[in-house]
Formats: structure tokens, sequence, C-alpha cells
């Protein structure tokens, strides 16, 4: 806690924060404590070593046996606890988008209410370069980006830097990159500081107008998920893209 501004900071920074399973659920509960503590008035995302999150970590995900599709639901249901945690929260939520927010990583800052981001921040949902469909990651574009932008995204895996990102409204606000997580804390401050059941009443009716379509995407991405890692195809791409990021 930092005043009333509770503080959530992912610390791999040698794998540029790429998330685990583990990780997912420890965030959840996180989150979910500082949506009911009265002491917290708004909640900071951010990421150590001067990057946001990676996505995936892929040494998890190339391991999933092709017949086990429990595993792969699993998964998926762990993305779906970190995610409905963020969106569910009555505290307003900030991200601090330093360096690469990404695949997975890049669909959870797109939750946050506001996005604080630099001209060299790099963001965007490369997934199918590793052999993931993205299902989650179309829902948690659309609505920022339309069916173009998104197709674009989802199909291509580019990244874009934090000026177009601002531009396509992926970010909210672009400062120096040595201000980028003070200005989340002073959002996250002012946001603190507004009157708490206007903010969250806001915040709930903004929710539900994407409920219907979030819970379509989730039990989608789970039949999807179990179909592509049955093929094997998944876990071949990510250990060659592994392979590759070792050399």
């Amino acid at each position: 806690m930092d005043g009333r501004i509770g503080v959530i900071r992912l610390n791999r920074p040698k794998k540029l924060n790429a998330w685990d399973m583990s990780m997912r659920a420890e965030l959840t509960r996180h989150i979910t404590d500082l949506a009911t503590d009265d002491a917290c008035g708004a909640i900071v995302l951010a990421g150590a070593g001067g990057n946001f999150c990676a996505g995936q970590d892929l040494n998890e995900t190339a391991g999933f046996a092709p017949e086990d599709g429990e595993s792969a639901e699993a998964w998926i249901a762990s993305f779906d606890s970190v995610y409905a945690a963020t969106r569910n929260s009555p505290k307003p939520v900030v991200a601090a988008v330093e360096g690469v927010a990404a695949g997975s990583g890049f669909q959870w800052v797109l939750l946050a209410d506001i996005r604080v981001g630099h001209a060299a921040t790099r963001m965007g949902q490369p997934e199918v370069l590793s052999g993931i469909p993205s299902i989650t990651g179309v829902w948690a574009m659309w609505s920022v980006l339309g069916r173009a932008k998104a197709t674009e995204f989802a199909l291509t895996g580019r990244l874009v830097d934090g000026q177009e990102a601002h531009r396509l409204g992926l970010l909210t606000r672009v400062v120096e990159q040595d201000q980028v997580f003070e200005t989340a804390m002073a959002e996250a401050k002012r946001l603190a500081g507004l009157p708490a059941v206007a903010v969250r009443t806001t915040k709930d009716w903004i929710r539900r107008l994407e409920q219907p379509a979030y819970e379509e995407a989730v039990a989608w991405a789970k039949a999807v998920h179990r179909e592509s890692n049955a093929t094997g195809e998944p876990q071949q791409e990510m250990r060659r893209f592994l392979a590759g990021a070792r050399r």
C-alpha cells in the first residue's frame, strides 16, 4: 500500500514478467483482497525491470500433453480468474505500462480503467506466432480497436509502439519513460479521491455491458484450446519459439 493506493507489481524481470498459472492465482488473490479493503481507494498494476508483462510463460504451456485437455481448460480458467477479478473490482485500476505488454499481458492491460505508457512501450497480440489461438485476446481488443484492427492484431501478431498505441486508444496517456509509474500513481490518487459510489456503479455498468461477450469468449476459449492442444501444434510452435529465443 502507498497511502490509499494498492500497488501490484509483477516481479519476474528476467522473463519480462511473463506469467504462469501460479502467478495468476496470486494476482487474483491480491486484486480480490484490495477490492474489499476499505483502506484501498484505487489499484496500480506495474511490472519490475522496465517491462509490464510479456504474456504467458511458454515454458509452462509447451509441456502440455496433447491428450491432456484438462490442463488446457485449467489454463484458460486461470486467465478467467485474474481477468474477472480485475473487471469486477469496484476500485479504479490504473496500469503503468513500461516496455512490453504482449499476449495475455496485453489483454490484462486492456482491462485496466486507465493505461499510462511511454513512446517505447510495445503492445500487441503475438500469440498466433507461437501457435496459440487468440480468443479472449480478440474479445479484449474488440471494443477498443473494432473489427478491422482487432483482426489485424490477432492474425499478424505485430506489436505497436506507444505513440501508435495511444492513437488507437490502447494507451490513455503517453509520458516520458521515467514518469510512467509516477503518472499512474497520480491518476490512481485522483480517481481514489472521487465519490466512491459513483465510481463503483459506473464501473459496474461498463462491466455489465461487456459481460455476455466476455463469458462467451471464455467458454469458447476453453473449447478451442482443448482442441488446439490435442493437435500438438501449439506445443511444437512454442518449443520452436523458445529454442530461437535461447540462441
